[in-house]
């Protein structure tokens, strides 16, 4: 069978007008003669609405009716894109993932899809039907709904790409594909046609916004092939796949940049054994995510400085925590805001002397000061001063002629 996996954001469906277009897409591969798997999320705004009413209900609301709550909204979604292509004359239903079943496993909030049983939707696809999948949850061996975690529809698409071995797994969104820079703050920034799992993952993680880490990261260890295209235009979008199908001589494929972090030096620690573990795990353990770490040891080797960002919104948990940290000593604790992180991605590094110094080189040029360095494989991160965010996409941006 020529399987299809199509999964429909949340802006893809966001009104009834959007969903009947939705419908006019899936009825299309239909007519290509495609057996097509559908899986939506909910419809733009149910899902924080849903929460809203959690909280209101209780500050310490039930997980396990969290995820009874949240995965309605897509049961909604479902079946209207159903009831959509029944009209337009498609055999169609929605199957809510404990009917197909789903089995996820790990807890409620963040579980993980391991198990899908083929059986019930084989046999509707093979009868013609289109199935309308919820997406972002499945159950557990309880027997209890559980959810996959924000972004968790591109997961569920994934997943089922790999269980029924289609040959696609498209995600529509409201953006014609990824970009080499967010389009929103650098006008000039340009679609990629094709991106590898591990560019794509890394800028996931730094702060695109087109899929999820976690849904890139399935993706590659399945060998799942995702192409990511608007629902709103008919142009094709980008290919993210394994670096071996990538054929182009670009060093960068693109730039990242963050706008919510924050720098936390602590000058004058003890240099000792153990003294990085004793400050991060506090941080840890309340769910404070460190990013860039920077140490510089002291010339008499007794003392060192510690630095290190994390997101702006833990910055006065992170303060308290330092400071009524009984394991450390230190002489004085430097926080600073108004930073961003700039990132350079692609595959083409591992083999191109000279881009950390061009990198370093047009940033200077443009008299932007480097006040924290990180490194990977296929990325170079800096940490600059927030108002110079702009410039340095800017500059960036040309210096490794994304544009052409």
């Amino acid at each position: 069978m020529k399987i299809v996996v199509l999964k429909f954001g949340g802006t893809s469906v966001g009104t009834i007008e959007k969903i009947k277009k939705v419908a006019q897409i899936i009825g299309n591969y239909k007519k290509k003669n495609y057996k097509v798997v559908v899986v939506s999320s909910a419809m733009s705004g149910v899902t924080n609405e849903l929460l809203k009413k959690s909280n209101l209900i209780s500050e310490n609301f039930s997980d396990a009716e969290h995820d009874v709550l949240l995965s309605t909204g897509e049961q909604v979604a479902c079946s209207l894109i159903a009831g959509r292509l029944i009209h337009n004359g498609f055999k169609s239903r929605s199957w809510l993932a404990w009917q197909i079943p789903i089995i996820t496993n790990g807890s409620y909030k963040n579980s993980r899809i391991y198990q899908i049983s083929k059986i019930k939707i084989i046999k509707y696809l093979k009868d013609g039907g289109i199935p309308i999948i919820t997406g972002f949850q499945g159950i557990n061996l309880d027997q209890r709904i559980t959810t996959i975690g924000r972004g968790g529809s591109d997961a569920s698409a994934i997943m089922l790409a790999k269980f029924f071995k289609a040959l696609r797994c498209v995600i529509y969104t409201d953006v014609e594909g990824v970009y080499t820079t967010d389009p929103n703050k650098l006008s000039k920034a340009k679609k990629i046609k094709v991106i590898s799992y591990e560019e794509m993952l890394e800028m996931a993680s730094l702060g695109a916004k087109v899929m999820q880490p976690v849904s890139i990261q399935d993706a590659r260890l399945n060998r799942i092939n995702i192409e990511v295209r608007s629902s709103f235009v008919k142009k094709s979008g980008t290919l993210i796949t394994k670096k071996s199908n990538i054929k182009n001589n670009k060093i960068i494929t693109g730039i990242s940049s963050t706008h919510n972090d924050s720098k936390v030096t602590l000058v004058g620690v003890k240099d000792k054994p153990g003294v990085a573990a004793s400050i991060f795990k506090p941080l840890s353990k309340n769910s404070i995510n460190v990013d860039m770490v920077v140490q510089n040891i002291s010339q008499n080797g007794k003392e060192t400085d510690l630095t290190f960002t994390i997101k702006t919104d833990d910055l006065n948990r992170t303060k308290k925590i330092l400071k009524d940290n009984k394991n450390i000593n230190f002489r004085k604790l430097v926080l600073e805001k108004d930073v961003s992180k700039i990132s350079i991605i692609g595959v083409g590094m591992i083999t191109t002397p000279g881009v950390t110094f061009r990198m370093f080189q047009a940033l200077a040029n443009k008299k932007i000061n480097i006040k924290v360095i990180s490194t990977s494989e296929i990325k170079i991160s800096v940490l600059i001063d927030k108002k110079n965010s702009k410039k340095a996409l800017d500059v960036l941006h040309n210096e490794f002629k994304l544009d052409k």
